[in-house]
């Protein structure tokens, strides 16, 4: 009989936009469970702030100073970063921004940066990781994506996040069609309402705050560290045969009417 492993042990761990929020408590999760993790950001002193406190929890993390969304940027980052640092075995793409605005609202330029940063950066970041993880078939590879339950579903006056979104989980499927082939598994991990530093002017509103934890089974937010448990799930042994798949993580907000 053997146990489930859950174990990181001697795996490299890119998370994108992991200063903070969720990226972070992922990142976090990983080095603790013997991940060497990469922490990724546009500003070097968060970059280097989030880097040393894994170090001075007794972890390893490296940093890597990169705007996700430069895709003209982005190939000769990734390279360098493989010759510096090694070609991750693990992806999680995290990277993420939201403008809530009703679709008529919406100028051009909000419409091209949210799918900018939510889709086409995953994207190709994904094309990159992908092609250096099958470079050492051996030992195969995990790109897991943050979605969102605001994919399947939408609500008034926030019309380009959803359809980004629910694009990141087709990319999760072709990406496990394509690659689940060659030992490289796809999956997906969808969040309800975290009460991370982005969520936080929602969770103060007076009004809308209490409607969303009125609507959750649970009856509360969730602490950014409780999507660790699903982060490292899918990046184990242990999700070695789970591929294809967006894994909820939401309080059961999204099966409720």
């Amino acid at each position: 009989m053997h146990a489930p492993d859950f174990s990181l042990n001697n795996k490299l761990a890119l998370v994108t936009g992991s200063t903070q929020g969720l990226g972070y408590a992922i990142a976090c999760a990983y080095a603790a469970s013997g991940a060497t993790v990469i922490i990724n950001g546009r500003d070097i002193a968060r970059v280097e702030a989030a880097v040393a406190r894994i170090r001075s929890a007794g972890f390893q993390a490296q940093g890597w100073v990169q705007d996700i969304a430069d895709l003209q940027g982005q190939r000769q980052a990734y390279e360098q970063l493989q010759v510096q640092v090694g070609t991750p075995d693990i992806l999680v793409n995290n990277v993420g921004i939201r403008i809530r605005k009703s679709l008529g609202a919406s100028t051009l330029d909000d419409i091209a940066q949210m799918m900018q940063v939510n889709l086409v950066a995953a994207i190709h970041l994904s094309k990159l990781a992908a092609a250096g993880m099958l470079a050492k078939p051996a030992q195969g590879g995990r790109i897991i994506t943050l979605t969102s339950i605001a994919g399947p579903l939408a609500r008034p006056g926030d019309a380009i996040y959803p359809i980004a979104k629910l694009g990141l989980q087709g990319m999760v499927h072709s990406l496990a069609v394509e690659y689940g082939p060659y030992g490289v598994t796809s999956n997906g991990i969808a969040p309800g309402t975290f009460a991370t530093e982005s969520n936080r002017e929602l969770a103060a509103d007076p009004i809308r705050g209490p409607v969303v934890v009125g609507r959750n089974p649970l009856g509360r937010w969730a602490q950014p560290s409780e999507i660790a448990g699903a982060a490292v799930f899918l990046a184990s042994p242990s999700a070695s045969y789970v591929n294809g798949h967006v894994l909820v993580v939401d309080g059961g907000f999204s099966v409720t009417f």
